[in-house]
């Protein structure tokens, strides 16, 4: 049974979507160019399991820590989530931050463990 989110989050979130890019799960698997991967899901969330090569950065501190783990503001960066709505909103404030290659997975966790791609479980 899926989530029912709130009105004003769904706005929000489409608000988000029409400002930045989102990458499919198809596209992300033939991209060829360097990108830094975050999981940006809660702690729990990253235990449960991610995709391979993610690094975790949560929703509630990458504002705060975004500037270090990934210094150079036209690194490619691809943001997901568990369904690619945090992700969209992550990716509106970094591009408010000055990122310049932010993309949200579509789709985000969820669409991947259903397409039975590999993940890393620590």
């Amino acid at each position: 049974m899926s989530k029912q989110h709130a009105p004003g989050f769904l706005a929000l979130v489409e608000a988000a979507k029409a400002q930045i890019k989102e990458i499919s799960i198809d596209e992300l698997l033939q991209h060829r160019e360097p990108y830094v991967l975050l999981d940006i899901r809660e702690d729990h969330e990253w235990l449960d399991g991610h995709l391979p090569e993610a690094m975790h950065l949560g929703k509630g501190i990458i504002e705060r820590d975004i500037e270090q783990t990934v210094p150079d503001k036209k690194q490619k960066i691809v943001l997901y989530c568990g369904g690619g709505y945090r992700s969209a909103l992550s990716a509106q404030t970094l591009q408010q931050m000055g990122y310049q290659q932010v993309l949200s997975l579509a789709g985000g966790y969820r669409d991947w463990l259903q397409r039975n791609l590999p993940v890393v479980k620590p």
